[in-house]
């Protein structure tokens, strides 16, 4: 986490340094190079002198030294850890070291998207290396039970312990977002993905999976809409906080009058006199507008052709890396909706593309059909398609950046705005150095065609460019409409007065007149910068902060649902409970550490 918990100016220089005092109540010390705290249980260094992250490293990994109490007793224990003769493991009963292990198993099998039934082999491998080689030891795997039935309930007391973490941070959040994703899951069912984005007092952020909606359950969109106020009304949330909603763009979240947007907009009143700011496309920017920009339905042809490469050239050594890629994004299995997904990404074309030659003489060898080969239109089609999806593969790849908050990401799509008006003029001259695939087709073509002067219609690909800069228009038009907002959380001190909001123009002139301020912005980030900015001094453009800040600035977390889901798609195909299914994808995105010490109680709780 980036943001540093300070409520005033006083206390900007006191949060950056050690404090002798978290020794006895952190069990922590000062380490020799003076940077960090170093914990005299582990002995990992916490990377960061603010008491939020030294207590949270505590609370995660090392509550059960809660009951060493009393001044004297805990002034011993400190003694003891500083000499190295105590640790965790010497406090540890065996059936609690058996269980913390079990749970550390269990979370490890969900992270892996390992079935409930591997449990038991996992147990037998451990038997036969301790058997080998620590034969005296085998003793301690009695305790560790891996069963499928005990796995389940440990995957579902870990989501649960996350889950109220979750809560418990939510009560406190100023601002929050919520990234709705119906297009992520490519098993038997469909699912929305719930996200959640929030910013408490000191500006740190928190983004993780809120919860996991079943459409077939939840057809209808006010259905969707009573679920997720369900799941805010859990967490303690109401729609008043709520600032941004980030979507996919299909209609049944943008539909201009039946889309679930429409719903929570009119729910939702945003402080301030802001309105919730939405913008879609930002998930999936891969599926944002391949469809109109694949004018020739060349991902369903490529489909066919791996399909024919699954089932007939599997042993071709050319096709070893598509197939290698293949299996590492979605394993040996892959559906067709999984599939075409994974075609419109830029570098798996890319790919195909560079083995055209290859696969139209595998086509020809088992008798299938080559003639887009020899159709000319449709491989500028395809070198175009790779080029522009390329494009929007980097510009995907620059949007999965993480806590640099939504006036970068928002710069990132303008500059590709920027780029698409360069395109249209190079299309127009029948320039085509800004597409190398497209530029190499048209080469060869033009040797197998010397007599045809006109390979290319430009006009064609004109369209399909000015198709995609309003599909960017229209879905990022909110992000234009504060514009003004963006440009003042990241430049305050550069931002004219004269062109901010009168309510916050002379909070902002006496901000710029600060030296003490500007030295503070010089050589802080903006989240340190604006956590130690005096709320009573200047609340209003606190408040901008905190509503920019609880913005989604990537697609981060919800890429590594997407890649969770894909590459274990087999194992989470079989028949699972949504209380399980939301518990595997919440283990699998967050960055929260379980509570073992509670955890552990829970299960000799459990036990008695």
């Amino acid at each position: 986490m980036w943001m540093t918990p300070k409520r005033s100016k006083m206390e900007v220089d006191e949060a950056l340094v050690f404090r002798p005092e978290w020794t006895q109540r952190y069990l922590v010390v000062e380490p020799p190079e003076g940077d960090g705290a170093l914990c005299l249980v582990c002995r990992r260094l916490v990377a960061s002198t603010r008491e939020r992250d030294v207590r949270r490293h505590y609370e995660a990994e090392h509550e059960y030294y809660e009951r060493y109490v009393a001044e004297g007793d805990r002034a011993a224990l400190v003694e003891r850890l500083r000499q190295g003769d105590m640790s965790l493991s010497t406090l540890l009963t065996p059936e609690e070291k058996a269980a913390r292990a079990g749970l550390g198993l269990c979370r490890l099998l969900a992270l892996k998207g390992r079935g409930w039934a591997e449990g038991d082999f996992v147990h037998q491998c451990m038997e036969i290396l301790l058997k080998e080689v620590l034969p005296e030891h085998v003793g301690v795997l009695e305790g560790i039970n891996l069963s499928p039935e005990i796995t389940r309930q440990r995957i579902l007391s870990i989501d649960s312990n996350l889950r109220c973490q979750l809560f418990n941070r939510a009560r406190q959040f100023k601002a929050y977002s919520l990234a709705l994703d119906d297009q992520a899951f490519v098993a038997y069912e469909n699912y929305l993905l719930v996200f959640i984005r929030g910013v408490g007092h000191d500006l740190e952020v928190q983004e993780d999976l809120l919860t996991i909606i079943n459409l077939t359950h939840h057809f209808s969109v006010g259905a969707l809409m009573s679920a997720i106020l369900e799941s805010l009304q859990r967490a303690g949330l109401s729609l008043q906080r709520m600032v941004g909603l980030t979507t996919t763009h299909t209609l049944r979240m943008i539909g201009e009058n039946s889309g679930l947007v429409s719903y929570m907009r009119e729910k939702a009143v945003s402080p301030n006199c802001w309105n919730v700011i939405h913008y879609s496309g930002f998930l999936h920017l891969e599926l944002l507008s391949s469809y109109d920009i694949d004018i020739n339905q060349i991902i369903n042809t490529i489909s066919e052709w791996i399909v024919l490469i699954k089932t007939r050239g599997v042993r071709r050594p050319e096709f070893q890396p598509l197939l290698t890629e293949s299996e590492s994004e979605h394993g040996e299995r892959i559906n067709g909706r999984c599939l075409n997904n994974w075609l419109r990404r830029g570098k798996t074309l890319k790919l195909i593309f560079s083995l055209r030659k290859e696969i139209e003489a595998f086509l020809v060898s088992v008798g299938a059909t080559t003639v887009h080969f020899t159709d000319k239109q449709w491989l500028c089609d395809f070198g175009f398609l790779v080029d522009i999806m390329n494009y929007l593969q980097e510009l995907s790849e620059e949007l999965q950046t993480s806590k640099v908050f939504a006036a970068s990401a928002f710069d990132h799509i303008c500059t590709f705005e920027s780029k698409l008006n360069l395109f249209q003029r190079h299309i127009e001259e029948k320039n085509l150095t800004d597409f190398p695939a497209f530029k190499e087709v048209v080469d060869e073509l033009k040797q197998q065609f010397k007599e045809d002067q006109k390979i290319f219609d430009p006009d064609r690909y004109q369209m399909v460019i000015s198709r995609l800069q309003k599909d960017f228009e229209r879905h990022f038009k909110d992000l234009r409409f504060i514009k003004k907002d963006l440009e003042l959380f990241s430049n305050p001190f550069n931002f004219k007065p004269e062109y901010a909001p009168i309510s916050v123009r002379v909070e902002l002139t006496k901000l710029q007149a600060n030296t003490s301020l500007w030295n503070e912005y010089r050589v802080k980030n903006l989240g340190q910068f604006y956590a130690g900015l005096p709320a009573e001094s200047y609340p209003i453009i606190k408040g901008v902060a905190y509503k920019v800040a609880s913005l989604f600035d990537s697609n981060q977390i919800c890429e590594k649902a997407f890649s969770y889901l894909t590459r274990n798609q087999h194992t989470l195909s079989q028949p699972l409970t949504d209380e399980h299914l939301q518990a595997l994808f919440r283990v699998a995105t967050t960055e929260m550490v379980p509570s073992w010490d509670d955890l552990v109680r829970g299960i000799n709780e459990s036990n008695l």
